[in-house]
């Protein structure tokens, strides 16, 4: 067994919860380590700000965004305003897109993470890569490390460990069974902010790749207008993942394949069309493009006379939400009842929890990483005070 390095704080997971849980102890006096399984931190980050880093929203009202209300705290304590200050603490400044979304002005995640990893090693924290917890062992956390097995016995822990999904980045999820074996109750992990399964019908093969614009998403009393791919497995995208909870729930989704036009008005249109003219010219006509004309061909069989309706309420057919790992994210983990106000888990006095781990949900566009931060300063802080 490898001599373990000495320390007060540990955080177990360098993710951005992790990485602000660290900061927060940092920041309190604490002599901090972190460590991760991974050979480098932060790898779901960096794979999250590939196309782009969102880091937040700028929109109102953006708690209402979590069905989760005992978040509010830890969103009003750092919310949008704080995680653009902090971003340019870091000397990243920030702009704001037209849809409320937050993005770096670089775009990208590596120059802020380079800058935060820097700022945590000037104050002090120390980072472990490749160090596996494995579990609890002779009144410690134990790891598998390159050095071989260490046990540490901190005076207060955080865990950042992250949800179920994107496991080749490190959320696995492999610390359930452990916490669970603890007393710590676990909500089953589902999948959040994730495509669909589609059985399609041959004729769709030349439409897979293509992106259906224009459209609203229908569940219930709720429209999300946006634009969504038809795959080979069935249906991805970020219109798709704005209805995914509902719809994983079990809500029927319609499409509005013309949401500017009432169906009256669509009524007329088609009226227009000449005797002889064929379904798929008179969708084209409407301006429907061709992927949307097939979904239409797919999905309205058999086809009324009065083509209106269905228009602009056609039934997808789905069988299920794709797999846990292809999800942006999940719903489930650590339940609130587990866990005190400051986050620290009753079955195990001096650990606390933040980020994925936590059983709550949030769409895409900013939020989840806003709160995984959020998270992670509000569990640090904690630990920080902890006796």
């Amino acid at each position: 067994m490898t001599d373990a390095p000495q320390t007060d704080a540990l955080v177990i997971g360098a993710g951005p919860a992790g990485l602000m849980a660290a900061e927060a102890l940092a920041a309190a006096g604490r002599r901090v380590l972190v460590v991760d399984a991974k050979p480098s931190p932060a790898r779901k980050f960096l794979m999250a700000g590939k196309s782009g880093l969102n880091i937040t929203h700028a929109g109102d009202d953006f708690t209402a965004a979590y069905p989760e209300s005992w978040l509010a705290p830890m969103l009003a304590e750092f919310g949008p305003e704080q995680v653009q200050d902090w971003c340019r603490g870091l000397g990243q400044e920030v702009f704001t897109g037209s849809s409320g979304r937050v993005f770096p002005v670089a775009m990208k995640a590596s120059p802020l993470l380079r800058a935060w990893l820097a700022r945590l090693a000037g104050a002090g924290v120390e980072l472990r890569t490749q160090w596996r917890w494995t579990g609890f062992e002779a009144g410690g956390f134990a790891f598998d490390t390159p050095e071989g097995r260490a046990v540490l016995r901190p005076a207060v822990t955080v865990l950042a460990l992250g949800g179920a999904s994107w496991a080749r980045l490190g959320s696995d999820a492999a610390w359930v069974p452990m916490l669970a074996a603890r007393g710590v109750q676990i909500t089953p992990f589902q999948p959040a902010n994730m495509g669909f399964c589609v059985d399609w019908s041959p004729h769709m093969t030349r439409f897979f790749g293509q992106p259906v614009k224009g459209a609203a998403l229908c569940v219930d009393d709720v429209r999300e207008r946006g634009e969504f791919v038809v795959s080979s497995k069935g249906l991805e995208g970020g219109g798709i993942y704005a209805v995914s909870r509902a719809v994983r729930q079990g809500a029927d989704l319609r499409l509005d394949l013309l949401p500017d036009l009432t169906v009256e008005a669509v009524a007329q249109r088609l009226a227009r069309a000449r005797r002889g003219d064929t379904v798929a010219a008179r969708l084209r006509k409407l301006g429907l493009s061709p992927v949307a004309c097939a979904l239409v061909q797919e999905w309205g069989r058999p086809l009324p006379d009065n083509l209106a309706p269905l228009l602009k309420a056609l039934p997808v057919q789905i069988t299920g939400p794709r797999p846990m790992d292809e999800a942006i994210s999940v719903a489930g983990g650590i339940a609130r009842d587990a866990l005190t106000d400051g986050l620290e888990l009753r079955a195990l006095p001096h650990v606390f929890a933040c980020g994925e781990m936590l059983d709550w949900e949030a769409p895409t566009g900013g939020y989840l990483l806003t709160a995984c931060l959020a998270t992670g300063l509000w569990a640090g802080r904690a630990a920080a005070a902890a006796r």
